[in-house]
């Protein structure tokens, strides 16, 4: 008699004793498995930024959560509004979405570097991200708010960011750098800020158009300093652009990272946005072999 007892027909045992249908639950757990990643999009590259009906554009799409903005410099970063955040709450309950980040997209036009307002924002999205049970807030760099080149920027921006990584510890939530920085200049700024919770939020594509190795500054980097990931095309669908995404998923597995990656622009022009997502959120979800 064979007494060799497989991982299959002992799952399948064990769950016969709690009456769970064995084929549906071995699927599940398979599917569970594979759950590496989640996939979101930015609110305002789905046409809805500082938006509540952004979740259910992503819903529409077919997306696990949307990134939504902590507001504008017109309505006042309105998501550090309570009645704000109860909407957004209300609104992932009902549609069964998840809010998959916070960013700040306006400190484009007012520099964390240099402006008070910025650093008071940044401060108050730590409150925030912990209202609505987020991990990761995203901070811009980018226009008027650029570090690259700019040696007075990047030690004021390291001094104000050192004043809020002990906030953010304490809350546990990530400060994630998103720039037109290399990953050895992210990692000077990492090492002087000196925190874990000051991360590097990478976008491919902004780093494929600054000529730098992607797959290999996902390496260099690890799965230590790198938040999350914006998997963006400009002007492109996912697939069809300079960016390889198969390797940019084996660089992902190499340092072993797992967590959301969002959605940002790969819509070609003079195409339709949800059509371009719903082809974007397939795409991605293939290569990244996820449900």
């Amino acid at each position: 008699m064979n007494t060799t007892v497989t991982r299959r027909e002992l799952l399948k045992s064990a769950l016969g004793l709690v009456g769970i249908s064995y084929l549906t639950a071995y699927e599940a757990f398979a599917t569970e498995k594979n759950n590496r990643f989640r996939i979101g999009a930015c609110d305002w590259s789905i046409n809805q930024m500082a938006n509540v009906e952004a979740m259910e554009v992503g819903k529409r799409i077919g997306l696990d959560g949307v990134q939504i903005s902590l507001g504008t410099l017109k309505d006042d970063m309105h998501l550090r509004n309570k009645k704000i955040q109860l909407a957004y709450k209300e609104a992932c309950k009902e549609l069964n979405m998840a809010i998959g980040g916070i960013a700040i997209g306006e400190l484009n036009n007012v520099p964390y570097k240099s402006d008070p307002r910025a650093k008071q924002w940044v401060m108050d999205s730590i409150d925030v991200a912990v209202a609505l049970n987020v991990k990761v807030v995203l901070l811009a760099f980018f226009n008027k708010g650029d570090l690259k080149n700019d040696a007075k920027g990047t030690q004021e921006t390291i001094k104000r960011l050192k004043g809020v990584a002990r906030k953010a510890e304490g809350q546990g939530i990530i400060l994630g750098i998103e720039s037109w920085l290399s990953a050895e200049e992210h990692l000077e700024i990492i090492t002087e800020v000196n925190s874990p919770n000051v991360k590097v939020y990478y976008d491919v594509a902004n780093s494929n158009k600054m000529g730098y190795d992607i797959y290999e500054e996902i390496r260099l980097l690890g799965k230590e300093n790198i938040c999350e990931f914006h998997a963006k095309e400009n002007g492109f669908l996912l697939g069809q652009g300079p960016v390889d995404f198969a390797q940019v998923y084996k660089a992902m597995t190499d340092i072993g990272y797992e967590g959301w990656v969002q959605i940002e622009g790969a819509v070609p022009e003079n195409s339709d946005m949800m059509e371009s997502y719903r082809h974007n959120n397939r795409y991605l979800r293939g290569i990244l072999k996820t449900s």
